[in-house]
């Protein structure tokens, strides 16, 4: 990768770092979208077996139910990393220098910290799921496997913010949307 003059050797590594970060947290969104859309499909599914055949189907809403949990958890690492996460932008839209890196740090350590008690907690509600063996109405489905999407979310919303905390840590801007992850180090320092 070129360096742009003037920029620390390490940055080349640490916005690598933040490239397969930001590509772990794509996939999420990606796979996050993919439930949404499952789930608009079978909720129109259903209300056509419900309404016009007269069947209903009470499987689908124990499949949308999840497929909820599935997105909300897999597209919050996308959202963070995007800065869309938190803020309020009546504020943090007046800041400044080293008050608007202030704020964007304490955010992300914020998120970071949340995310990390979310995934302790969501790894001890797996472990418990499993213990008692508890299953779901639908095919005997192990409820494990749905508690798994609270922690495997956690884990990239946490790897989400440590990226961007370090970023900021190291006085780079962290990269946004409207940037592409592919390259180098752009941009430098900010002020």
């Amino acid at each position: 990768m070129n360096r742009p003059p003037g920029a620390p050797r390490w940055a080349a590594a640490l916005r690598a770092a933040e490239t397969a970060a930001a590509l772990l947290c794509r996939l999420g969104a990606l796979l996050g979208a993919l439930a949404g859309l499952t789930c608009f499909v079978l909720v129109c599914a259903s209300v056509a077996w419900r309404y016009f055949l007269g069947r209903p189907q009470p499987w689908i809403d124990h499949i949308a139910a999840w497929l909820v949990v599935a997105l909300t958890m897999l597209a919050a690492a996308e959202t963070q990393r995007r800065g869309e996460h938190i803020g309020v932008e009546v504020l943090t839209a007046r800041l400044h220098g080293w008050r608007r890196r202030a704020a964007r740090l304490f955010g992300a350590a914020a998120v970071a910290l949340t995310a990390l008690i979310l995934m302790l907690e969501g790894l001890d509600t797996v472990a418990f799921s499993r213990m008692i063996g508890i299953a779901t109405d639908v095919q005997g489905v192990p409820i494990w496997w749905v508690h798994m999407l609270i922690p495997l979310g956690a884990a990239l919303l946490l790897l989400a913010a440590v990226a961007q905390l370090v970023v900021l840590a190291c006085g780079l801007e962290p990269r946004g949307p409207e940037q592409r992850i592919d390259h180098g180090v752009p941009g430098g320092r900010v002020e």
